[in-house]
C-alpha cells in the first residue's frame, strides 16, 4: 500500500513537488471534516511520472490527470497547469502543462481565494498567495481576479460554496458573477443542475438562491424561483413576506429536518405556481397547486430533472394545501395511503416535515400518519370473505382500512389528542 508520504518522496526524488490543493486544505484550516483530496504535482514530466507510477491510470482528456492508489484509495493527481481563455464556456481554454509550471502559476488560475490554497506534502507548508486564510476567517467568498469570469459556472459555484459554508460573497465577486450571465446561459444544463443539487445539500440552501439574486442571475438561471419575488401573500398566514421569502424559509426548514435532497427539492418546488398568479389576484393565489404542476413541467423541459425528484415534487405540489385541512375520513385515508406511492423517493417522515414547515403545525392524523398507515396495511385482499371477488375485493379492503381509521380516530379522541 502506497502511503501519502511515500508518494511525496517518489515525486521529490525525481526533482518534483507534490501538493494537496483546494477544498481539502480549506476544510483543514476551518477545522471541518475534510473529504476527497486533490493532488497536484509540479516540476516533473509526464513520462517520469508514469515511470514512477506505472499502474497509474490516465483519466484526464484536456490535460493529464491520473488515478493513483494512495492508502488503497483511487486519488486524482493532476499536473500543474496554466490556462488561457480561447473560446466560450468551460471548454474554451488553451491549457499549458509541463515541468516548468510552478504551484504558484497553477493556483493563480483558480476561482476564489479559499480554493487557491496548497499544502506541500513533504513539508506541510500551506501556500496562500491571495489571502485565502483571511477570507476564511472572515467568512467571505472572494474571486482571485477578473479571470473568475472565464468559467461561467464559477458564478454558481461561488453561491453554492457560500451556502455550504455559511459565508457571504463580496461585492466585487457579485459583480463578476453577474458578468458571467451571457456565457452561463450557453452552459450545459447538467452543469447548472449539478451546482443546484450541491446547494440543496447545504445547511441553508436558500443562501444559494439569495446570492444569485444579489448577482442579478436568478431571473435567467432559475426563472421559476425568481418569479416568486414580489408575489405577495396574506400576511395572517405568511408574515415572512412574499412567495420568494416563504419558499426560502421552507427549503431551509426542511433542510434542518432531513438530509434527503429530494425532500428539499420538493420543499423548494411546493409553491412554484404562485409565480404565475396574476397581479390583480394578489395576495391570494387561487389554483396555484395546478399552476405549480405546469411550472414544474416547464422547468423539466428546460433543465431535465431526475424522475424521482419530479415524482416527489408533483405529489407535494398537489397535496400541500389540502393535506392538513381535510375533514372527510375517506379522503384522509386516501391521502395517507397515497403517500405510499412516493415512499421510495419521499418517505412519509419527510413529507410530513414539508407540510409542517409550510403550515407551522399538523393535525393529529398527519402527525401520527406513519402509525395509521402501518395499521391499515395489515389488511390484505387475502383476508376478504370467499364470496367477494374481483373489483369488490379492493372495495372491501378500503372499507376495512376506513374502519381502522375510525377506530384510531375514536381512541385519539378518548385520549384527548
Amino acid at each position: 500500500m502506497l502511503t501519502e508520504q511515500e508518494f511525496a518522496d517518489k515525486i521529490n526524488s525525481a526533482g518534483g513537488r507534490a501538493f494537496i490543493v483546494g477544498g481539502y486544505v480549506r476544510d483543514q484550516l476551518m477545522g471541518r471534516q475534510a473529504k476527497d483530496k486533490d493532488y497536484v504535482v509540479c516540476h516533473i514530466t509526464k513520462e517520469k511520472f508514469v515511470e514512477l507510477f506505472p499502474e497509474a491510470k490516465l483519466v484526464g482528456q484536456s490535460f493529464p490527470v491520473y488515478l493513483v492508489d494512495i492508502f488503497d484509495k483511487h486519488c486524482e493527481v493532476s499536473f500543474g497547469r496554466k490556462e488561457r481563455k480561447a473560446g466560450i464556456g468551460y471548454r474554451g481554454f488553451d491549457v499549458k502543462f509541463d515541468d516548468s509550471i510552478t504551484i504558484e502559476e497553477d493556483l493563480a488560475r483558480r476561482d476564489t481565494t479559499m480554493n487557491a490554497l496548497a499544502m506541500d506534502l513533504k513539508t506541510g507548508e500551506v501556500i496562500d498567495l491571495f489571502g485565502g486564510r483571511e477570507d476564511i476567517q472572515k467568512g467571505i467568498v472572494r474571486a482571485i481576479s477578473e479571470c473568475f469570469k472565464e468559467d461561467p459556472v464559477r458564478a454558481l459555484r461561488a453561491a453554492r460554496q457560500a451556502a455550504q459554508l455559511g459565508f457571504d460573497v463580496d461585492d466585487n465577486t457579485l459583480r463578476l458573477m453577474g458578468e458571467c450571465r451571457e456565457e452561463l446561459l450557453l452552459e450545459p444544463n447538467e452543469r447548472i443542475f449539478k451546482e443546484m443539487s450541491k446547494a440543496l445539500e447545504a445547511p441553508r440552501p436558500s443562501v444559494f438562491f439569495r446570492i444569485l439574486e444579489k448577482a442579478d442571475l436568478l431571473k435567467d438561471i432559475f426563472p421559476e424561483i425568481h418569479a416568486l419575488i414580489g408575489k405577495t401573500q396574506p400576511v395572517e398566514f405568511h408574515p415572512e413576506g412574499d412567495s420568494f421569502e416563504h419558499v426560502m424559509d421552507i427549503v431551509d426548514k426542511v433542510a434542518a429536518k432531513t438530509d434527503n435532497i429530494i425532500a428539499r427539492f420538493a420543499g423548494l418546488a411546493h409553491d412554484l405556481g404562485k409565480g404565475r398568479t396574476p397581479m390583480d389576484m394578489l395576495p391570494h393565489h387561487y389554483g396555484h397547486e395546478v399552476k405549480g404542476l405546469d411550472v414544474l413541467r416547464d422547468w423539466n423541459k428546460r433543465m431535465t430533472i431526475p424522475k424521482g425528484w419530479l415524482k416527489a415534487a408533483n405529489f407535494v405540489i398537489k397535496e400541500h394545501m389540502r393535506a392538513p385541512i381535510i375533514k372527510k375520513e375517506g379522503k384522509i385515508v386516501d391521502l395517507l395511503l397515497a403517500t405510499r406511492s412516493i415512499e421510495r423517493e419521499l418517505p412519509y417522515a419527510d413529507f410530513k416535515e414539508i407540510i409542517r414547515a409550510d403550515h407551522n403545525t399538523l393535525p393529529n392524523y398527519l402527525e401520527q400518519g406513519e402509525d395509521i398507515i402501518k395499521l391499515m396495511l395489515t389488511v390484505s385482499g387475502n383476508d376478504a370473505p370467499e364470496h367477494i371477488k374481483g373489483k369488490a375485493i379492493g372495495e372491501w379492503v378500503h372499507r376495512q382500512q376506513l374502519s381502522i381509521f375510525y377506530q384510531w380516530e375514536t381512541i385519539s379522541r378518548l385520549k384527548g389528542e
